[in-house]
């Protein structure tokens, strides 16, 4: 009696003073109420990971904005190639779009305080392909809306380009970083049609962000895909761990990732150079960014890009791609 009443009061005093208590014998945190192999982080207050414990979070997240840019009539931007399992560009943009609403609602089921926008940004869909799209939204009590791209207003900013799809892709981007800029207060996530993501993506993207960022002390940038070309280098890398996973520091990316809005300001510059000009690579500019802040992607990958399969932008490796294509269809 006297020691289950002892240990009643040590489990007490530890949650006044702040910290967790690890049952080995039973398995089980009594401060936390849960088992071991449960979730034992909780949302913008602590990332616990075992064996290595406790990181306090001072990066702390109210809201994402999601920037989703579609154009379901280009088959694969500055090619000719077909993408796995050749089907229409519109079949693609469909199953991007519902692997991430997929994603945002998992999440959501884990941080129902977490506020979620999505703005599609879309390219001249004819109407067809945008009334698949709005049954898509339709279907979920989210908030999403839809813009379409206007190309007038870039004519005078953008420089003439060889073809109309360069063009477009250049508009496209910039719309996205400007709208942002203008609306975005906390975390904000650019992302492309051509991406299937798997369930927790966005649950793992935000613990990942709060425990990394809190650790190094300042914002950083994510990349959801484990790109082939990560390993077609000898190029030195860092191992962090994040909320489920490991992850590495990279210093390249195509234009789907998350960042925050500080960043976006300190970088507007480089957001805005990418958009004005097709530069070599793409997106040069954005890459300056990652000498200077932390990038970093995910060991193995939360999103698959749907590019060809030869492509080293394109498939992430040990990933069973027809089975996350037939999930999401």
């Amino acid at each position: 009696m006297k020691k289950s009443i002892t240990n009643k009061l040590f489990i007490k005093l530890s949650k006044i003073l702040g910290y967790e208590i690890i049952d080995q014998n039973n398995f089980n945190s009594p401060t936390l109420q849960k088992e071991l192999n449960e979730d034992l982080s909780i949302i913008n207050e602590k990332s616990i990971v075992l064996p290595l414990g406790e990181v306090k979070i001072t990066k702390k997240i109210n809201s994402i904005l999601i920037i989703f840019r579609t154009n379901t009539n280009i088959e694969i931007w500055d090619q000719n190639k077909k993408r796995i399992f050749e089907k229409p560009k519109i079949e693609y943009s469909l199953r991007a779009l519902n692997s991430l609403i997929k994603s945002i609602i998992f999440s959501k089921t884990k941080y129902p305080d977490l506020i979620f926008k999505i703005i599609i940004v879309d390219d001249k869909s004819n109407t067809e392909n945008l009334d698949k799209i709005k049954k898509i939204i339709e279907k979920n009590n989210l908030d999403i809306s839809i813009t379409s791209l206007n190309h007038d207003k870039y004519k005078d900013i953008i420089k003439q380009q060889k073809n109309d799809q360069t063009f477009s892709n250049l508009a496209s981007l910039l719309q996205s970083f400007e709208l942002a800029k203008e609306l975005s207060e906390d975390l904000v996530f650019f992302i492309e049609d051509d991406y299937l993501h798997f369930e927790p993506m966005m649950e793992e993207m935000i613990a990942s962000y709060e425990r990394i960022a809190s650790q190094v002390n300042k914002d950083i940038f994510m990349c959801p895909s484990d790109y082939p070309y990560l390993y077609m280098n000898n190029e030195k890398t860092n191992i962090l761990i994040g909320n489920k996973r490991h992850w590495r520091t990279i210093n390249q990316t195509l234009c789907t990732f998350l960042t925050t809005k500080p960043l976006l300001n300190k970088y507007w510059d480089n957001f805005y150079n990418t958009c004005l000009d097709r530069n070599d690579p793409f997106e040069k500019h954005l890459n300056e960014i990652y000498t200077k802040e932390h990038c970093i992607s995910p060991l193995k990958s939360l999103s698959l890009h749907l590019t060809n399969i030869n492509s080293s932008y394109g498939l992430s490796p040990f990933i069973d791609y027809k089975k996350l294509w037939d999930e999401n269809g």
